[in-house]
Order: structure tokens, then C-alpha cells, then sequence
């Protein structure tokens, strides 16, 4: 994941609540690591991530049991030459990303796809892609890092 010369694809999911979707797989064929933003609702979804690439992955207020308290509540990773912080409650960060040296937040929980630059801090939520939540799209995310240049796509899954 270091090899800051050449263009870093990382997939990004929250709140699969043990539906593992798919069109969620196929969108991520091709990247090199996957980020669970928790909520993750079972341990075969994991497993299935797995098959495509390495996964980083947090516990979410809802995973519960055993194999979820393996899973630690935030995590930080390198992509590329970027740092990322992952929680899963963006309400739940206790400290500052840029002072800290993050170039990156991802979070879940809300299941509303977002992503901005705060602060030269570049925040995503990939939305939800588990069980539809009232009228929310179901959807995924794909960062493409380039040094430290990170450019975001949101991808619904169609479903």
C-alpha cells in the first residue's frame, strides 16, 4: 500500500449489516484494499471482502458478539502515500485529523453517502450498502490515490 508512484485503488463500504451485496463485490474488483466503516453485521462479510483484497475493517454500534469484539473501533491505515483514520461514528472523533497527520476520515453509520474536504482533510461516509434504510440509496465508494492526491467516486449499486 505504500508505493506512492503509482495510482492506489481503495474500495469502501459501511453498514452492510450482514448483507453482502454482489454488486458490492464486483465494483470492487481490482483494488488493491478494502475499508469496512463497521456496522458490518456478520463475519462472512468480511470473509467474502477478503476474497478480493486485504481488509481493514471497525466495529460498528451494532456488532455484536464474539467475532465482532475482535474488531477494533478505529483504525488507522496507510494508502498510497495518505493516512487514513476509520471510525464508524463521525461523532465519535476525538481528535484532529490534520494535526494528527491523517489525510483522510472515512466513517459509516448515517447510511448518507458523503464526502468533502474539511480543513485540507478529506472526509467520505460510502453511505450504506446493506438492507435499504428508508429512501436512501444503496452505495459503495472507490478512492483512487495518487500520491497524496485522493479523488473519491460514490457508485450506487443499482438495487
Amino acid at each position: 500500500m505504500n508505493d506512492t508512484r503509482s495510482e492506489c485503488l481503495v474500495g469502501v463500504i459501511s453498514d452492510t449489516h450482514g448483507l453482502m451485496r454482489p454488486e458490492a463485490l464486483k465494483t470492487f474488483q481490482g483494488v488493491s484494499l478494502i475499508i469496512h466503516a463497521g456496522d458490518v453485521g456478520a463475519p462472512e462479510v468480511l470473509e467474502q471482502l477478503r476474497s478480493i483484497a486485504p481488509v481493514v475493517a471497525v466495529r460498528g454500534n451494532m456488532d455484536q458478539g464474539q467475532w465482532a469484539h475482535a474488531l477494533p473501533l478505529t483504525e488507522a491505515v496507510d494508502a498510497g502515500a495518505v493516512s487514513i483514520y476509520v471510525l464508524h461514528n463521525i461523532g465519535d472523533l476525538d481528535l484532529d485529523p490534520a494535526t494528527s497527520g491523517f489525510g483522510a476520515v472515512i466513517s459509516g453509520h448515517s447510511h448518507e453517502p458523503l464526502k468533502e474536504k474539511r480543513n485540507g482533510v478529506f472526509f467520505l461516509n460510502p453511505g450504506s450498502a446493506g438492507p435499504r434504510r428508508f429512501k436512501l440509496p444503496v452505495t459503495v465508494a472507490v478512492l483512487s490515490i495518487k500520491e497524496k492526491k485522493i479523488v473519491a467516486r460514490i457508485i450506487g449499486l443499482g438495487v
